[in-house]
């Protein structure tokens, strides 16, 4: 990552993170508003009371808002593989879009580019497992949707960030069992429809399909060879 094209543009919006926790998860979410100037404002208002550790715009620009050493605020009420303090174990990156109440959009190119540089740097700081990049929708199913099904996930673990399903698994278990497996918190009534969002965002429909049963075998088949 370039440093000329990192911004500090620091956040009150963080704490101290917990002890002996190691930083293990990196979120991505969309900004869900207007455009950067705004999403920057109240990521940086301390009433808001929310926050990132960075901001990636549209034409790739990074804005880094909370040092990674600290918890910031971003994830919220969520659960990843039996955790439930999202914010004290993870990194969070906030990608410039609208958002699907303001006109969903793809996101473009050098933005991609930005987060690419940006998540390696971070991969390579932090102890951050392939199944542990993930989506504000992964961690919390009922209430997100970010960063949605417009955003390229099988790109980017073609640039070794993230984990994308081989073709052709074999389900060894019911829909539910194979999501907590994998680190989904299967109590949310979303969560299988959150899986296709990351997995299968052609076709969102919340049925544990046989196309969704075998992404979701792919998945837990690299898991398990990783050890």
């Amino acid at each position: 990552m370039s440093a000329q094209h990192v911004v500090e543009r620091p956040s009150p919006n963080f704490d101290v993170r917990p002890a002996g926790v190691p930083v293990d998860i990196l979120v991505l979410h969309y900004t869900g508003m207007a455009g950067a100037a705004a999403a920057l404002d109240r990521l940086c208002d301390p009433a808001a009371k929310v926050s990132a550790h960075y901001l990636i715009d549209e034409d790739g620009t990074v804005y880094a808002l909370v040092p990674e050493l600290k918890r910031a605020w971003h994830a919220g009420l969520a659960w990843w593989r039996g955790s439930r303090d999202i914010n004290g174990r993870s990194i969070g990156i906030e990608l410039v879009n609208p958002g699907h109440e303001l006109g969903y959009s793809d996101f473009p190119g050098p933005q991609m580019d930005a987060l690419a540089d940006l998540a390696r740097a971070i991969l390579s700081r932090h102890p951050i497992p392939p199944r542990n990049v993930i989506g504000h929708s992964d961690v919390a199913p009922d209430r997100k949707l970010d960063p949605g099904e417009r955003f390229d996930w099988r790109g980017l673990a073609g640039r070794g960030i993230g984990l994308w399903p081989a073709a052709g698994g074999t389900p060894d278990g019911d829909v539910l069992h194979l999501l907590a497996e994998y680190g989904y918190d299967t109590a949310t009534r979303q969560v299988i429809s959150a899986f296709q969002r990351h997995f299968r965002p052609r076709r969102i429909d919340g049925r544990p399909d046989a196309e969704t049963l075998a992404l979701l075998a792919g998945l837990l088949a690299a898991v398990r060879s990783a050890g």
